[in-house]
């Protein structure tokens, strides 16, 4: 399974009020059949801007003001003057042009996440970096429509996400380990020729092409989730083109993807005790059977042995199986937002009604209303499996459940089993951690939530000490939900605003301390996420 299973918030675009948007018109593309050497990128030709592709999430084209544009890569950068890629990007220009003080670049996450739908979206959660940034995002190399990478269909995937991720008898392994195989296969055949270049480590070059053709001597860069990642690889590769940096909600570089997994069933265990006490003191108004916080996360295992034994009505016609019941409980724990979601899910769910659940867990398989998926799914897969190394046989797998159910009741049999999702593919792993070590490079503001579920919060110390001395400046921030800027908390937004904006560097191990009654905003839109167990 890919190293990390959850790395990006999500927000439910008809429940949370999010709306996809974004995508590149052939006005904005800029043909270069060649793309040699290492310097040099041609300049952007910036267009009008097209609806998103169904691969990117589909929605509506961004308004008036948005432009879009095509940069074309090497395929393979050991043979840059071969084969090319396009990569889509999108922009809104500083509002401040006289004070601009040059590109601020995001990626959201995923990895597999498409920043053409997801920075429209949620740009207003930007808009004092705006006032002296043109905002760009892009769809990395096969993302979205960044010569995609795709498997299954969308009456394959529905199957797919709802078939058994926690198998418990030999039928049932044997089946799970064929629908793995099935997946792979499908992968294989659809884009067999990109699947050996979209590891991260090419992504970070594309990155400094992207920096060459907005103009910029340096990278000014805000990553999200496994945009830390990207953003400290290409930090390692090319440190004196680091210029002013944010890696928000990080993942640790030091993690195997067994050790990144375990560190999730502990997060998303963490979150949902949060969630449970938070129902627990608000007493009565809970909907929630359950006076401890135990009781509660044991109605909850309850409910998944119930859905593995009869699934409830879901939407349409599907079905609500404790695969999907699990990954909805687990895209609610993201954003402190989702509370009630999750709380109204659980509730219904118990009533044998499933729809609130699944919707969920549509938002976090990157499923539209219309049945349609993105290829976050086939991304994320693709791109975790070739940047790690690490293939787990069925009899290591076995050996660690154990742990795996010891760090989370809820969530550690998926995540356990979820470790075999790279076994068997058809392109080997580079390596089992990324080199992120980034000696002269300026400082990196890294951000960490104590309550994050998906990248937990002992990663950003972890990413300050591989970054090496003077590069990595920690902050913590002490709250809910995945991400810190998002949260709107003025301790961390004026930090990093500070900083990208005047250059200020907050002093090192910083602590922002939500007051008591503070509130979340709704989840900062991006892109979904593959899900657990998958």
């Amino acid at each position: 399974m890919p190293k990390y299973l959850l790395r990006v918030a999500v927000a439910v675009a008809l429940l949370a009020g999010a709306a996809g948007t974004g995508g590149c018109s052939d006005s904005g593309e800029e043909k270069t059949p060649k793309a040699g050497g290492t310097e040099g990128a041609p300049p952007l030709k910036w267009g009008d801007c097209e609806a998103p592709t169904v691969t990117e999430g589909g929605g509506q084209a961004p308004p008036k003001g948005w432009q879009c544009a095509t940069l074309h890569v090497p395929l393979d950068y050991a043979d840059p003057e071969g084969e090319t890629i396009p990569l889509a990007l999108i922009r809104a220009k500083a509002r401040k042009q006289d004070e601009r003080l040059g590109s601020l670049v995001f990626n959201f996450g995923g990895p597999g996440g498409s920043g053409i739908t997801t920075l429209p979206g949620a740009a207003k959660e930007y808009e004092a970096l705006r006032e002296r940034y043109d905002l760009v995002s892009f769809d990395p190399r096969g993302v979205g429509r960044s010569a995609p990478v795709l498997c299954l269909d969308d009456k394959q995937l529905d199957a797919y996400y709802a078939s058994e991720s926690s198998p418990d008898t030999p039928e049932a392994v044997k089946a799970y380990l064929d629908n793995t195989r099935r997946y792979q296969q499908a992968c294989e055949a659809k884009s067999g020729k990109v699947l050996p270049y979209v590891g991260t480590e090419n992504a970070a070059r594309d990155l400094d092409r992207i920096r060459q053709a907005l103009g910029d001597e340096k990278l000014n860069y805000f990553g999200i989730s496994y945009g830390t990642e990207l953003g400290g690889v290409y930090a390692h590769l090319f440190p004196e083109k680091v210029g002013r940096a944010v890696f928000d909600a990080v993942v640790d570089p030091t993690a195997t993807s067994e050790e990144g997994a375990l560190g999730q069933a502990k997060g998303f265990q963490l979150a949902l005790g949060n969630f449970a006490q938070d129902c627990v003191d608000r007493g009565d108004e809970c909907r929630l059977q359950g006076s401890t916080v135990k009781e509660i996360e044991d109605n909850i295992i309850k409910l998944q042995k119930q859905l593995a034994a009869k699934p409830i009505p879901g939407i349409g016609d599907r079905m609500l199986t404790e695969s999907s019941a699990t990954n909805g409980i687990a895209q609610a724990l993201y954003s402190q937002e989702l509370w009630p979601l999750l709380e109204q899910g659980l509730d219904e769910a118990e009533g044998g009604q499933g729809q609130l659940l699944m919707a969920l867990s549509d938002a976090l398989n990157g499923r539209d209303q219309h049945g349609n998926y993105s290829n976050i799914g086939a991304a994320n897969t693709a791109i975790n499996c070739v940047d790690s190394k690490d293939r787990y046989t069925l009899e290591q797998t076995r050996a660690k459940l154990p742990e795996f159910r010891a760090a989370s009741p809820v969530f550690g049999d998926f995540l356990g089993w979820a470790m075999m999702g790279c076994t068997g593919w058809p392109v080997p792993g580079t390596s089992s951690t990324p080199d992120v070590s980034a000696p002269g490079a300026d400082p990196i503001l890294v951000i960490g939530n104590t309550g994050d579920p998906a990248t937990p919060y002992e990663g950003a110390r972890k990413m300050v000490e591989r970054l090496g001395p003077g590069v990595g400046v920690e902050l913590t921030y002490k709250g809910e939900g995945h991400g810190a800027y998002n949260s709107g908390d003025p301790c961390v937004q004026g930090a990093v605003n500070s900083y990208l904006l005047d250059g200020k560097v907050p002093a090192a191990n910083t602590v922002c301390t939500p007051p008591p009654d503070a509130t979340q905003p709704p989840a900062q839109p991006s892109a979904p996420v593959e899900p657990l167990g998958a």
